[in-house]
C-alpha cells in the first residue's frame, strides 16, 4: 500500500513547494528580463535544462525545504545573469560560451565542409529556403546556421555589403 498512497503530507508537500516555486521561478525570470527566455543559445539551453531538473527535483523531493528550493532557482538564474554579462562585455569569453554563425549556402555554392562539420544535409539547406517562402535556390545570396541552431535565408539584393553577415563567418571570402 505504501507504493499507492503514503498519506496527505507529500501531497500537501508538493502543492505548497510547487505552486510557491513556480511563482519565485516566474518572478526571478522576469526580474532578469527577456534574455533569459529569449531564442536558446547552448549557454541558455543548459541554464533551462538545470533550472527544469532543479524545479522538478524540489517539487517532487519531501524533504527539500522551500527556502532551499528557491536559492537553487536564484542561484541558477544569477549564474545564467553572470554568464551572459560576461558575454556582452568580453570577446574572448562570447567566443568562449557561443557558437558562431555558420555559413551553409553562399554564392550559389553550399559550403559542404560546413554542412559536414555540423551533420547537416544539402535538404536542410532547401528546407530553410522553402520554409523562408522560397521555392528555389535562384536569388538567395546566403543560407546562415544562426548560434541557436536555426537556419536563416537572405535573399539577393537583401545582403547589401555583408556588415552583419560576413564579419562572423570565417574562412569565407567578405567580397558580396
Amino acid at each position: 500500500m505504501q507504493l499507492l498512497w503514503t498519506g496527505w503530507a507529500p501531497i500537501i508537500h508538493t502543492l505548497v513547494l510547487g505552486s510557491a516555486g513556480y511563482i519565485a521561478l516566474v518572478l526571478l525570470l522576469r526580474v532578469t528580463g527577456a534574455r533569459t527566455t529569449a531564442k536558446m543559445t547552448p549557454l541558455d539551453f543548459v541554464v533551462a535544462v538545470t533550472l527544469g531538473s532543479a524545479f522538478g527535483r524540489t517539487v517532487t523531493a519531501v524533504d527539500v525545504p522551500l527556502a532551499q528550493a528557491v536559492v537553487a532557482l536564484a542561484l541558477l538564474i544569477a549564474l545564467q545573469w553572470l554568464l551572459a554579462t560576461g558575454r556582452a562585455q568580453w570577446h574572448w569569453f562570447r567566443r568562449a560560451v557561443d557558437p558562431p554563425p555558420v555559413l551553409l549556402w553562399y554564392n550559389n555554392e553550399l559550403i559542404k565542409p560546413n554542412l559536414r562539420r555540423h551533420q547537416l544535409t544539402e535538404t536542410d539547406v532547401h528546407t530553410a529556403a522553402r520554409e523562408a517562402g522560397h521555392g528555389s535556390m535562384v536569388g538567395l545570396c546566403a543560407v546562415i546556421m544562426q548560434q541557436d541552431g536555426s537556419l536563416g535565408v537572405i535573399v539577393d539584393g537583401s545582403m547589401g555589403d555583408g556588415q552583419t553577415v560576413l564579419p562572423y563567418v570565417e574562412g569565407v571570402d567578405s567580397t558580396p
